[in-house]
């Protein structure tokens, strides 16, 4: 009787692997279907592998100063335009720079941005990556207004210099350093103070910046949500990052408004927003400028390291308006708007 048992437990457990397997052949030839139907008028590409297309390819790490092998051997064996297969979705790639002009200026009118679901999950459904119309637009202008001339003049002008002169301190004689390395703290301790003022060598900041790079890691990784993959890791970053905002907007609820001038105070003193849509600013906030912003300082030094002229003519620049400094003499708005030969310097960077 137990033998029997054992057996018709057994029958039963093929039989549903069985119609298991049927269900996901028929999703399979359907997807396959979809995917690779002829449709005329798109451009010459390849679909690459079924489900995963080519989006192992396109993930493959390359040099910020190239295009990456991907697009270079696409480009060059299909043009500037070609269609491919990347994060389970048919896609038309582009690196024709006037059509993406084109598609730019039309956003919202013949074209609407989206990504795919994973990143909305990771993101969140407040993300300005996310939002299109009116919401996308609502969103945009809290980041626009927290950038304002006055802020940047009164606020961030004096905490960049800080920080500059912060991460020049721990530098040593001979010391050889890694510029990304410097960057990315650079970049983020800045982030960090601005956004909900949190102080460098604080183990909130550096606890919030190793989640952080933790969550960035799954961003571009396949959406697999499995204990043990760089996505499962990073929503659970993700959750951890949110819990400290949670704790910070807790904090502040006991004092008094105007208390600091950083964005969470910003959003919270509008009142315009719910809890989840400022934990999803100040997240996308912290995503849109850290990455940005590190690869272009990065590149920046790379550049200049190769320029011994350039770097000549920014010394004499800027030793100039150094000259009429006090000891205890900081940074101008004034002083700022002098540098007129570094402002060409970051144009031509960007």
């Amino acid at each position: 009787m137990e033998i029997a048992f054992m057996l018709q437990i057994w029958n039963a457990g093929a039989a549903i692997a069985v119609i298991l397997c049927f269900i996901l052949s028929i999703a399979a030839v359907k997807w396959l279907l979809s995917s690779y139907r002829p449709i005329k008028g798109l451009p010459p590409g390849s679909m690459g592998w079924p489900l995963l297309g080519e989006t192992i390819q396109f993930l493959e790490p390359h040099s910020a100063t190239t295009r990456g092998s991907f697009m270079d051997n696409h480009i060059k064996r299909y043009g500037n335009i070609f269609k491919s297969c990347l994060f389970g979705h048919p896609t038309i790639v582009s690196a024709d720079p006037e059509f993406n002009k084109f598609i730019l200026m039309n956003e919202d009118k013949l074209f609407q941005c989206s990504y795919p679901s994973n990143i909305s999950a990771i993101l969140g459904k407040w993300s300005l990556l996310v939002l299109v119309a009116e919401e996308h637009k609502r969103m945009r202008s809290i980041a626009v207004n927290f950038l304002s001339i006055p802020k940047l003049r009164d606020f961030f002008l004096p905490d960049i210099e800080r920080h500059v002169l912060l991460t020049l301190g721990t530098w040593k004689e001979g010391q050889v350093i890694s510029a990304h390395n410097e960057s990315k703290k650079f970049t983020f301790n800045l982030i960090a103070k601005q956004i909900m003022s949190f102080n460098p060598g604080e183990t909130r900041t550096t606890e919030l910046m190793n989640d952080y790079l933790t969550f960035m890691k799954g961003v571009i990784a396949p959406p697999l949500n499995i204990p043990g993959t760089a996505y499962y890791r990073a929503l659970q970053s993700r959750s951890k990052i949110l819990e400290t905002v949670k704790r910070v907007l807790k904090e502040r609820s006991q004092q008094s408004k105007g208390t600091y001038n950083d964005l969470l105070e910003s959003v919270t003193r509008s009142g315009n927003l719910s809890t989840e849509q400022i934990l999803d600013v100040v997240l996308n906030m912290i995503f849109g400028g850290y990455e940005t912003s590190t690869v272009a300082l990065t590149l920046a030094l790379k550049f200049l390291a190769d320029a011994p002229a350039v770097v000549e003519e920014l010394r004499v620049e800027h030793e100039a308006i150094r000259a009429s400094f006090t000891s205890d003499r900081r940074l101008t708005w004034e002083d700022y708007k002098k540098m007129s030969f570094t402002h060409c310097v970051g144009a031509a960077r960007s």
